[in-house]
């Protein structure tokens, strides 16, 4: 499986990301600039946390416009694995493939530490190595985390299964309802807060984050297999 690890101007985690793939994983990953025009010949697409533009506007605001979201957008709606890790995440909602907005953390200050999140759906591209319920450790680095959208959104991601990880017991950054990770209806979509390519291996502290990419490869075999 090849993946992309899309680099914007302010990027920190694409150095982790790739790490994570290819020495951990044992995947082939290569850096996609954020001026790249195709995004063909990837089975997988990385946009890792940072800064993207200086976090100028908002988180994601400007980086949604980068020459190479538009071919983001294109393989997510064809169904291509998509995964946007806190500053990631925050472009993926800024650029509408995910639904609701990011606002500061409830104390207004940077929170970097490991977190314990929660399992709830399983059933995803991104989840299926692990037990419902699992609890995993899984680190946070972010000072705009605080995920919000309204009733009738809520209601949706409920209905559809579409929230993926919860923060246990203590909620870091005021997120509503613990949110930490949603998927699009679809499921090829995940945008979480904490860093699972900072999780990967126990000299981290944690290699609960490493299940999450042998996920994506295992579904990604499967259907290569079935569609050969």
């Amino acid at each position: 499986m090849k993946f992309a690890v899309i680099v914007f101007p302010g990027s920190n985690g694409d150095i982790d990301m790739f790490h994570a793939i290819k020495d951990e994983l044992g995947e082939e990953v290569e850096y996609v600039p954020h001026t790249a025009d195709s995004l063909a010949g990837f089975d997988g697409i990385l946009l890792p946390g940072g800064f993207s533009y200086g976090d100028y506007l908002r988180t994601g605001a400007i980086a949604r416009f980068s020459n190479v979201m538009g071919e983001v957008m294109k393989a997510a709606n064809e169904g291509v694995p998509v995964l946007g890790v806190c500053n990631g995440f925050q472009i993926l909602l800024e650029a509408g493939l995910l639904p609701g907005a990011m606002r500061r953390n409830r104390e207004l200050a940077f929170i970097c530490r490991p977190t314990q999140l929660v399992v709830e759906n399983n059933k995803t591209v991104f989840t299926s190595s692990y037990e419902i319920g699992e609890t995993i450790t899984i680190p946070i680095a972010h000072g705009e985390g605080n995920y919000y959208c309204d009733e009738e959104t809520m209601k949706l991601l409920k209905q559809n299964n579409q929230i993926v990880f919860t923060y246990e017991g203590e909620n870091p950054n005021g997120s509503l309802e613990g949110i930490a990770g949603i998927t699009n209806e679809s499921g090829n979509v995940l945008g979480m807060m904490p860093h699972p390519e900072r999780a990967v291996d126990q000299l981290l502290g944690s290699a609960d984050g490493l299940k999450l990419f042998q996920s994506i490869v295992r579904n990604w075999r499967e259907n290569h297999v079935v569609n050969a």
